[in-house]
């Protein structure tokens, strides 16, 4: 009877999308991970070596100030209402463009996303030099908001691509309103992919340096980079350095729990209906004319500022060339991209197919690096390089794009994760099957396969790269000047005519990758997913 019951039984069919169980990880990606997770920690090293170093009475005092006090409550309260305008800007923007029958919404879908490339302190240089009143508290909260929604809006976007329109149906079809249905179903399916938006754009604010100077709003960042350049107080610098990554500790560990168990599912394997587009009708022309100003205010304002200045100010370029600083700027950011986006493949790789909890561990820990300044790991890596590599590459392009890589590698992580989850194991291991040895499978099925998430990891990295400002202060090679530099120096010195050609440079070339990672997305869910 028992021979019989099991031969009657259907066999197990494996999915290919979901990779076969293994007890214990390769050495190889185990080892890799490892060590570059202690290469991205090594700046929180160098905190606590300088912080035991001042002794723990001292950083103690320095931490428990009345201006740290002011420091925190101007970090937090900044960081929760710029989190919250996104999250609400970047939802209904992905909603509008994904799910309803918004005329020109390809058009829509790379202008929204085209704002992510000009950096932060362009868009406060735009804003606070035909304004006054953007200065202060305000003034963050509208420059940040416009600079970082497309955080939110990219991963919504793709979120509600995929989702399964049968959701909400079934709930319209309980009695739920368009509105409870769009709150309680819609959002509900996105909220992940909200979450995940959301801490990138309080991670980005806690490390953000060059908009808030402009601005005249005093964070940790600008208090920590007052210490460590202009007081050379290192002490000082350590213990506020060290509270700004408890604060980006707090917000990586709150995500999972934000998050929840529960997810939402399709309602039938391995189908998916189309999206059957709300219809806008009276509402087409509002939603526009919203769209236009949120456009003009996030790309129109820097850019057409940028101009203004360029011409109003009689631009002559002295001291260094435009395409000098270019160059640089293309080949710094360049080899920094491609060195991160290579360090995050092992990382990957084991997170995805050989998930645990070690390989958990390792990968939310180098998102702990968004947290730090980036003149904190600037001065990290200077430390490590003058006290145990007698000083190699000391002011040096070699430091400048170390600095990058370990900046920018949780950006990295994230294209060459989502690209390595979409990948179907079945292939590889019809591979092996034929005899193939695991490089040959790496070589020629799987890199294929990811190929198009490792370029939209290029593409993330080398934007915020060729973006980069406060470490690129500390780490540029002497007699070499990147565009944001240049930028930087020119305005500073209130110089907004030489300063406006290297802005509008900078956003030129951070175009380009923006629109790959806005088409990357954009194709995301259907190499995912089944065809609609």
């Amino acid at each position: 009877m028992i021979a019989t019951r099991v031969a009657a039984e259907p066999p197990v069919v494996a999915d290919p999308m979901v990779p076969p169980r293994r007890h214990l990880p390769p050495l190889f990606l185990l080892g890799a991970s490892g060590a570059v997770a202690v290469v991205l920690l090594a700046p929180l090293l160098f905190l606590l070596i300088e912080a035991s170093g001042s002794g723990v009475g001292t950083i103690a005092h320095l931490i428990w100030r009345p201006l740290t006090a002011t420091l925190l409550w101007n970090t937090v309260r900044l960081t929760v209402v710029v989190t919250a305008l996104c999250a609400v800007i970047g939802t209904l923007t992905a909603w509008l463009v994904e799910c309803t029958d918004l005329p020109g919404r390809r058009i829509w879908a790379v202008l929204l996303v085209i704002p992510f490339a000009i950096p932060d302190f362009v868009v406060s240089f735009g804003w606070a030099s035909i304004s006054t009143w953007v200065q202060g508290f305000q003034g963050a909260v509208l420059v940040m908001t416009l600079a970082v929604y497309p955080l939110v809006y990219l991963p919504v976007a793709a979120s509600l691509r995929g989702a399964d329109p049968g959701l909400e149906d079934a709930a319209r079809s309980l009695g739920l309103g368009r509105v409870r249905t769009f709150l309680r179903v819609t959002v509900g399916q996105a909220r992940g992919a909200i979450l995940g938006g959301c801490v990138l754009v309080a991670l980005v604010i806690l490390a953000e340096y060059g908009a808030f100077e402009i601005l005249g709003y005093q964070t940790f960042t600008t208090e920590i980079f007052t210490e460590f350049q202009v007081s050379f107080n290192v002490p000082t610098a350590c213990a506020l350095s060290l509270v700004l990554v408890v604060l980006g500790g707090l917000i990586l560990g709150g995500e999972p729990v934000a998050r929840g168990k529960g997810r939402a599912v399709r309602t039938g394997a391995q189908a998916q209906r189309a999206i059957r587009r709300h219809r806008l009708g009276r509402a087409t022309l509002p939603v526009h004319a919203a769209l236009a100003i949120l456009v003009a205010l996030a790309l129109g304002v820097p850019f057409g500022a940028s101009v203004y200045w360029m011409f109003a100010g009689g631009a002559f370029l002295t001291g260094v060339s435009l395409l000098d600083a270019g160059w640089h700027t293309a080949l710094y950011s360049g080899v920094a991209a491609a060195l991160a986006t290579l360090l995050a493949l092992p990382v990957a790789l084991l997170a995805v197919r050989h998930s645990g909890r070690g390989g958990r561990l390792l990968e939310r820990s180098t998102y702990l690096v968004l947290a730090m300044p980036g003149l904190v790991i600037a001065l990290a890596i200077s430390y490590f390089a003058e006290r145990y590599a007698a000083g190699f590459g000391y002011q040096s392009a070699t430091l400048l794009i170390a600095a990058y890589a370990i900046l920018f590698f949780p950006l990295a992580l994230v294209g060459v994760r989502a690209s390595v989850a979409h990948a179907p194991v079945a292939l590889e291991e019809a591979a092996r099957s034929l005899g193939r040895r695991p490089d040959e499978v790496f070589l020629r099925v799987t890199l294929p396969l990811i190929g198009p998430g490792l370029a939209a990891a290029f593409c993330l990295v080398f934007l915020a790269c060729a973006t980069e400002l406060t470490a690129t202060l500390v780490l540029v090679p002497t007699g070499v000047q990147t565009l944001a530099t240049q930028f930087w120096a020119y305005q500073q010195n209130l110089s907004y005519g030489q300063a406006a050609p290297f802005a509008l440079v900078i956003i030129a070339i951070a175009a380009v990758p923006s629109y790959v990672l806005a088409r990357y997305f954009d194709r995301l869910p259907s190499r995912a997913g089944t065809a609609s």
